[in-house]
């Protein structure tokens, strides 16, 4: 692993995940990965610049026209993408089509950038992430050909048992919670060559298990908060992100506070 890396910028695409979701700050904006791994960034370069043009609820297809071009005409010395998850949780997806636009993508910002990063993004362990999986794990076959072939880097979320623990993962479960983008953002970092802070594949301590009454609440509140608005979403051809900008469209030096 080097040690001795001096990135001076850094652009996010994606949808909610790069965005960050659910890491709530105190003003109820999202923190998330991306931002804190900026801020560790921006502590070993002066000057450091970031830009996140990450969007809820984007497919594949809209990070390729809405993002991959403005990411790539600011020539940063490293872009992390993560989409097609997105597509892959849809009733009906078109793997073809989702596995074309993401090698569109990476064709485009590849040659862009110093160093492009991928990932295989993790899961939260239940009855949705085994419905899904063989489309996640055709995608992420799919990646892992495209970093070969383009070297990029790719950080395997997906293969850390950690990242799968309920308990990092929002009430939402579609999203990791604080300490879930905590470690994502030590995964990048160390992935990028950066030394090592912790491990953050350590596992959480032993879970007191949830009765019967208690899991049957949560996943009332669930279904009431989250899925039913998202299957709402589904059926009118809404997104989540529709009409949202980027929180951070410009490639400016870090403004935030440093770790």
């Amino acid at each position: 692993m080097q040690m001795n890396v001096n990135y001076t910028s850094l652009v996010a695409v994606g949808d909610s995940f790069t965005e960050g979701m659910s890491d709530l700050r105190p003003d109820g904006t999202y923190r998330g990965w991306a931002d804190l791994l900026a801020a560790r960034m921006a502590a070993h370069s002066p000057g450091f610049r970031y830009a996140n043009l990450a969007v809820r609820g984007k497919l594949i297809g809209q990070i390729v026209a809405e993002q991959v071009d403005v990411a790539a005409a600011m020539q940063a010395d490293v872009v992390t993408l993560v989409g097609g998850l997105n597509d892959t949780l849809r009733p009906k997806c078109d793997m073809k089509r989702v596995r074309d636009l993401l090698e569109e993508a990476v064709e485009r910002l590849a040659p862009s950038c110093k160093q492009l990063v991928l990932m295989r993004s993790p899961g939260r362990n239940g009855p949705v992430m085994e419905r899904f999986r063989p489309r996640m794990e055709e995608l992420y076959t799919h990646i892992d050909d495209l970093a070969s072939r383009h070297d990029a880097i790719v950080v395997n979320l997906y293969g850390a048992p950690v990242l799968g623990d309920q308990r990092l993962w929002d009430v939402d479960r579609l999203h990791p919670t604080a300490e879930g983008h905590r470690r994502i953002a030590e995964a990048v970092w160390q992935a990028l060559g950066y030394p090592p802070e912790e491990d953050w594949q350590t596992p959480l301590d032993a879970a007191v298990p949830l009765n019967w009454a208690a899991r049957r609440v949560a996943d009332a509140r669930f279904a009431r908060q989250h899925l039913v608005p998202w299957i709402g979403r589904r059926l009118t051809g809404r997104s989540s992100g529709d009409g949202r900008p980027p929180k951070r469209p410009d490639l400016l030096p870090w403004d935030g506070p440093l770790p």
